[in-house]
């Protein structure tokens, strides 16, 4: 009788229907891997993204999360292990985003953010570790770890921490996990931004162009790939995070451009 192939791996990704969340889902899906594609509230977007990654040939799953409740993620990842016993891939794309200062932060937006750019990377990553044999976690992270720009306060404290907590669980869950960490700059920015500002933020890199959503899925590819990579964190930013100028929306003022 012919050997029975082994089942395609699967990656869960949170985030996974929108923006850069749905360029890696979708990245993967092309490499073959089933997805669980975690949300919370874009339901229609999911289920769009969910009918691209099937078309590659794939399964694909939805899977519907509040990642501000800690009760629910580690069903979250039970959900994912029974929808594909081969999952091998967490990747912590989801993540909240609150412009304030320490003295202009609000209490509630503080523990927003933790809950879902930190909490739920760490105790994501424990089930993860505790259910998978063998894997990788890949956390999206932020360039602006290497500044201390203060008018992100809390945000951006979540992104530092969860750089730390990369290397941390890259000890811990080894040999069987690798953990490692995307830090992007310039790549998808908020429609709210206006051409100006983004020609202003591209003077302040190195390369001086703004980069894409396939920089960070080559990124995030070249990690799983390379299984001798373990703890880092690669900045995609074009050189902005060595360039020490950190040019962001809070300093930036058409008037002086």
């Amino acid at each position: 009788m012919p050997a029975t192939p082994p089942p395609r791996p699967a990656a869960l990704i949170t985030g996974g229907a929108i923006r850069l969340g749905r360029s890696i889902a979708l990245a993967l899906a092309e490499q073959g891997y089933d997805i669980a594609l975690h949300y919370h509230s874009s339901t229609g977007p999911a289920e769009e993204t969910a009918a691209q990654i099937r078309a590659f040939g794939v399964a694909c799953r939805t899977l519907r999360c509040d990642l501000a409740r800690s009760a629910d993620l580690d069903g979250l990842i039970a959900d994912a292990v029974a929808a594909f016993p081969a999952l091998r891939v967490l990747v912590n794309s989801a993540s909240g985003y609150v412009q304030a200062n320490i003295g202009d932060s609000r209490p509630e937006d503080f523990d927003q953010l933790f809950a879902v750019n930190l909490r739920a990377p760490y105790f994501l990553s424990a089930a993860f570790a505790a259910r998978v044999a063998q894997g990788e976690i890949i956390n999206i992270i932020d360039n602006k770890i290497g500044f201390n720009q203060f008018k992100y306060a809390a945000y951006l404290l979540t992104k530092k921490a969860l750089a730390d907590f990369t290397r941390m669980a890259a000890l811990e869950f080894a040999p069987r996990i690798r953990v490692n960490g995307v830090a992007p700059g310039v790549i998808d920015p908020m429609a709210s931004r206006s051409a100006e500002y983004i020609q202003w933020r591209i003077r302040g890199i190195p390369v001086q162009r703004k980069g894409e959503n396939r920089h960070i899925t080559a990124a995030l590819l070249h990690l799983l790939q390379n299984d001798f990579v373990n703890g880092q964190v690669l900045a995609v930013d074009g050189g902005e995070n060595i360039a020490h100028t950190g040019r962001n929306a809070g300093d930036y003022d058409p008037a002086k451009v």
